[in-house]
């Protein structure tokens, strides 16, 4: 962990007794600082593709080492906040040794009250109940944010990717071995969606009613006069990919939809059939009622505001 803050109380004390062998460093209220390993955090930013363009924001940033390794290997910009002022010393001044004063900053501030909206990237190593407590700040962000860390998940939201790595220097949760999860912020699709789409020479309505639960969606179709079944498919961001099988005459009529979504209008593409008569013809739809996304209990069920 980045930093076992003392103003965790009893989440501390878990730690305390989950790894009784790891090293103790000077912290504000002597307690337990858990680094995470140098080879999870290259992974970690790794896995949420972070580059020059990303400001990425560490929540409990410890010894400085996510975002000061953001700026050093990937030209990221960013800062993490803390509450152990000890940490923060130490972050800011290894900042500023290794040239990254400018990219990389530090301050002590509680994560809860962390401004994150400038975020493209949120790294974060904290235990269950602290993830699904911030969750729903999380899920508020811009569609397209991606969220990643280490070794504990969401709860219910689950990841768009993950992966374990053998870390034999690792004593604390699961000794050698450290787990990595990655979320992409959905934009909000929940509600009904209307568009014309052209087959052959003629213009045809489409009706789109989807469901939400966090980035998975499902629902029902109706193109003209015939209904099909949306199958579940997933956000990722603002970008989604589903096929419709729109019954015909004789065999169902498949249709690939492209889009991406945003202020309420969908921008993409339709492929329509299969082989030698697949046409790709441009596709928009319009929101015209908008739905509930279910981003869980303890975000409760959230209006899709004009799908962010």
């Amino acid at each position: 962990m980045n930093a076992v803050r003392p103003w965790y109380g009893m989440f501390a004390a878990a730690l305390l007794l989950l790894a009784p062998a790891a090293q103790a460093q000077d912290g504000r209220g002597d307690v337990v600082y858990v680094p995470t390993p140098q080879v999870v955090v290259d992974e970690m930013l790794r896995m949420a593709k972070v580059g020059p363009t990303d400001y990425l924001i560490d929540l409990g940033s410890g010894d400085g080492r996510i975002v000061i390794t953001a700026a050093r290997k990937f030209g990221a910009r960013g800062f993490g906040v803390d509450l152990d002022t000890v940490l923060l010393k130490i972050a800011n001044d290894t900042a500023k040794k290794e040239g990254m004063a400018d990219r990389a900053r530090f301050i002590e501030q509680n994560l809860f009250e962390t401004d994150l909206g400038a975020a493209t990237v949120i790294s974060s190593y904290l235990l269950p109940e602290m993830n699904e407590k911030l969750r729903p700040k999380l899920l508020a962000l811009k569609p397209g944010t991606r969220v990643v860390a280490h070794d504990y998940a969401m709860g219910e939201w689950s990841p768009d990717d993950e992966k374990t790595l053998i870390v034999p220097e690792k004593v604390v949760g699961d000794p050698g071995k450290s787990y990595i999860f990655l979320w992409i912020i959905p934009a909000r699709v929940a509600g009904t969606w209307e568009s014309q789409i052209m087959v052959g020479s003629r213009s045809v309505r489409y009706e789109f009613i989807l469901e939400q639960h966090y980035q998975l969606v499902h629902g029902a179709a109706r193109a003209g006069e015939r209904d099909a079944m949306v199958p579940q498919f997933r956000m990722v961001g603002e970008q989604f990919a589903f096929k419709l099988e729109v019954p015909g005459t004789g065999k169902p009529v498949s249709h690939q939809f492209r889009g991406l979504v945003k202020d309420g209008i969908i921008e993409g593409t339709v492929t329509i059939g299969e082989g030698a008569g697949q046409r790709v013809v441009p596709w928009q739809a319009r929101l015209t009622r908008r739905g509930e996304a279910y981003l869980g209990a303890a975000g409760a069920a959230i209006v899709a505001g004009g799908t962010q």
